[in-house]
C-alpha cells in the first residue's frame, strides 16, 4: 500500500505541523481529534470504491497504516490529503476485484433540466438556499426536522452520490481531488455530485411545502 499523498489539496490545515508533533508524541487526545476530525471523510471514500459493506473493514485498515506511517509523513501534501489518499489506496487494493465504481449507466446522457440553474458548472452553488435564523422553540424544531429530512435524503442516494456530496459540501474538496481519489473522471464526478443536491434540494423544497418527506 502505498503511504505517500498523491492529490493536491487546494487548502491545508494550518495547524498540520502541530498536530503532527502531538501525535507523534503519543498525545492520546490528538488520536481522539484526528479521528473526529477524519473519520466522515475516510469513510466517504472508502464508500464511494467498495461500498458499504466493506466500508468498515477499509477504514480499520486505513488507521493502521496512517498510524504505521505518521513518523515517515513528510508533508509534499497536507495530513488531510495523505489520509484520504491511504484510505483510497486501501479500498483499491484490498477490494479491487469487487469494486463498485461510480459508472453513469443508471444518469441520463443530459443531466440538465429543472434546478440545474441552481449550480455553477464549477459544482458550487449559484445562489445558496437562504438558511433560517429564528431562535423560537417552533423555528429549532422546525430545524430539527429538516436535518432528519436531509440526513433521510442522504440515505437515499447511491453509495457514489453520497460520498461525492460529502467530500464535496462537508469536507470542502474541489471535484478535481474528489475524482482523483476516486479514480473516476471528473465529468462523472460532477454528475454525480450535481444528480446529489437535485435529490436533496427536491428532499428539502418537499420539506417546506409540506411540513414533512
Amino acid at each position: 500500500m502505498r503511504l505517500s499523498g498523491t492529490v493536491e489539496e487546494t487548502f491545508h490545515q494550518p495547524d498540520d505541523v502541530g498536530f503532527l508533533d502531538r501525535l507523534l508524541r503519543g498525545e492520546q487526545q490528538a488520536y481522539v481529534d484526528l479521528v473526529n476530525r477524519y473519520q466522515g471523510a475516510m469513510r466517504a471514500v472508502a464508500t464511494a470504491i467498495v461500498g458499504r459493506k466493506h466500508m468498515d473493514d477499509v477504514v480499520q485498515e486505513a488507521w493502521l497504516a496512517i498510524v504505521r506511517g505518521l513518523a515517515g509523513f513528510q508533508g509534499r501534501s497536507s495530513l488531510k490529503t495523505w489520509i484520504l489518499t491511504i484510505t483510497a489506496n486501501a479500498a483499491k487494493c484490498r477490494y479491487g476485484q469487487n469494486r463498485r465504481d461510480a459508472v453513469l449507466d443508471d444518469l441520463p446522457a443530459s443531466f440538465g433540466g429543472a434546478g440545474e440553474e441552481r449550480f455553477s458548472t464549477g459544482g458550487r452553488w449559484s445562489g445558496v438556499p437562504q438558511p433560517w435564523h429564528e431562535d423560537t422553540p417552533e423555528a429549532l424544531l422546525r430545524e430539527e426536522q429538516l436535518r432528519e429530512c436531509l440526513e433521510q435524503a442522504l440515505r437515499e442516494l447511491s453509495d457514489a452520490q453520497s460520498s461525492v456530496l460529502l467530500l464535496r459540501e462537508r469536507q470542502g474538496l474541489e471535484l478535481e481531488d474528489i475524482a482523483q481519489l476516486l479514480d473516476i473522471s471528473l465529468t462523472n464526478t460532477r454528475v454525480l455530485l450535481h444528480r446529489a443536491r437535485l435529490s436533496v434540494f427536491a428532499a428539502v423544497e418537499r420539506y417546506q411545502s409540506a411540513g414533512s418527506m
